[in-house]
């Protein structure tokens, strides 16, 4: 059987694998607790790395209400009757590394910002990505409060790609590629 499954390139599950949703649910949560509190020191060297006023600002709203999220994530493991407790994210560790490699990759000034901005908007797609179907698993299962402090969070996020977003259009992308010509 087991050869079987391997040629037909279906997982086997582990022992303490997800059984419904709950768990599903309940392992994601881990896993954005994990991830939310990996983005403070992410987004403190972002922060430093960074050169445009607007997006030091931007970034330093950010990490605020990165920490607010910390605290909604505490309070939605409370309203579902669990502890809080965290799983490393993969996902987000890899984004982090990208970011210090390609702030490794880059000089301080335009072009580090851009990718800064770029770093930054991966995570927030992943995070909108995570909080979007968080949210759905807590409206299926009725969780009232978790799909409201969800819903809170996810708002937050979507609002951060937009500024960046922004960020980006107004300046730094224009005068990143302004360097181009300057060779």
């Amino acid at each position: 059987m087991e050869t079987i499954i391997k040629k037909q390139g279906i997982v086997k599950a582990k022992s303490n694998a997800a059984q419904g949703l709950r768990d599903l649910f309940e392992a994601e949560l881990k896993e954005m607790f994990w991830a939310e509190k990996s983005m403070i020191p992410a987004l403190k060297k972002m922060t430093k790395n960074a050169s445009s006023p607007e997006l030091i600002r931007a970034l330093k709203k950010h990490l605020t209400e990165t920490e607010e999220h910390i605290t909604r994530l505490e309070r939605t493991f409370d309203s579902i009757g669990n502890k809080a407790d965290e799983k490393k994210c993969k996902a987000m560790e890899g984004l982090i590394k990208e970011c210090e490699i390609m702030m490794s990759e880059t000089e301080l000034g335009d072009v580090r910002d851009a990718g800064i901005i770029a770093a930054a908007q991966k995570v927030e797609h992943y995070e909108i990505a995570t909080y979007g179907t968080l949210h759905a698993y807590a409206v299926t299962l009725g969780e009232e409060k978790a799909e409201e402090l969800i819903a809170m969070t996810l708002a937050e996020e979507k609002k951060v790609d937009a500024a960046l977003t922004k960020i980006a259009l107004s300046n730094i992308n224009i005068d990143a590629a302004d360097l181009d010509d300057e060779w």
